[in-house]
Order: structure tokens, then sequence, then C-alpha cells
């Protein structure tokens, strides 16, 4: 792939994944009591998919940049920009963690169908995770809130993880 291509790839990526998020996920609401907890996150996918070869400090400026696209529609004043940023800056962490012996082929995207399931599956929970936790530990800023930061977190992970599972399979079914 050449770079106008990948650039017009992660542009389209961008925009997509913030109006899915913005304009479908924002709005949908399982139940109320319980199922409050449960929240949606598909955008940091654009953060899990980047090239390899991006710079970690673009993949932090971009994972910044995503976050405050959200923050402007969801009028949370930062708590989306803060974990993007967070997640962005991990993800340089996770890739070292999960390496394999040949190393990355920079030219590609950490895709399920590029990397596999053994590896795109631990890669992907990590940095969800990482982001669900930042997210909701900025939205509520005090352990006071503890439980609820720890409830949250497992159901939005849970429900963003299947989310963002079905979305590879459908676009990547090459495994």
């Amino acid at each position: 792939m050449n770079r106008n291509s990948i650039i017009f790839t992660n542009v389209f990526r961008f925009l997509l994944l913030v109006f899915i998020q913005v304009f479908i996920l924002r709005r949908m609401v399982i139940a109320e009591g319980f199922w409050d907890y449960f929240k949606f996150f598909l955008y940091p996918l654009f953060i899990f998919l980047l090239p390899f070869s991006y710079s970690r400090y673009l993949v932090i400026l971009l994972g910044f940049f995503i976050g405050l696209t959200v923050d402007m529609f969801y009028d949370t004043l930062g708590v989306h920009a803060a974990a993007g940023t967070f997640t962005a800056y991990m993800r340089h962490r996770v890739l070292k963690w999960l390496e394999p012996k040949g190393g990355y082929n920079i030219n590609f995207s950490p895709t399920k169908s590029r990397m596999g399931n053994s590896w795109f599956l631990p890669y992907v929970s990590i940095l969800l995770l990482c982001h669900v936790f930042a997210y909701f530990c900025a939205e509520q800023f005090s352990p006071v809130y503890a439980l609820d930061i720890i409830i949250s977190t497992i159901a939005s992970f849970v429900a963003s993880f299947s989310v963002i599972i079905v979305i590879q399979v459908i676009f990547n079914p090459k495994q």
C-alpha cells in the first residue's frame, strides 16, 4: 500500500468510527437500571488499527484528536480525549509486550486477518480495558465511586469488545 492509500484509509476509518460512535452508539440504550453500566466504545478501534509505521507521538496525538472529536459531540469536557490519549500511550507498550519473534511488518495495520486471533484478541482486550478504565476514572474522578468504576469498566468492556470483534469479523473475514 502506498502512503496516500494508508492516509485515506485512516481518515475514512476516523470519520466512520466517529460517526457510528456519535450518531448510533451514543443513543443506544439497552434498558434502565443495571444496564446503565453498559456503554459502547467503538472509536478506540481507530487507535488500535493505526499502522505499525506510525510513530508513538503521532499515535498519541491522533488518540487525543479522536477523543476530543467525540467529546465535542458528547459534551464531556475532555473525558474521551483523556481516555484516547492514555490508550494511544499504552498502545506502544502493549505492542512491545506482544511483539512476535520476527517483529512486525511496519507496512501493515494490526488487524485480526493479518495478525491472527491469538495475537489480535489479547491486543484488543488489553487496550480496550485500558481505554474503558481510563474513561470511567476520568468521568467519576473520585475513589468514592470505585465500585461504580469497576462495574462500569467490566460491563462496558464486554459490550465494546463484542462489538469490535463483530466489526472485525464482518470487515476482515479472512480467518
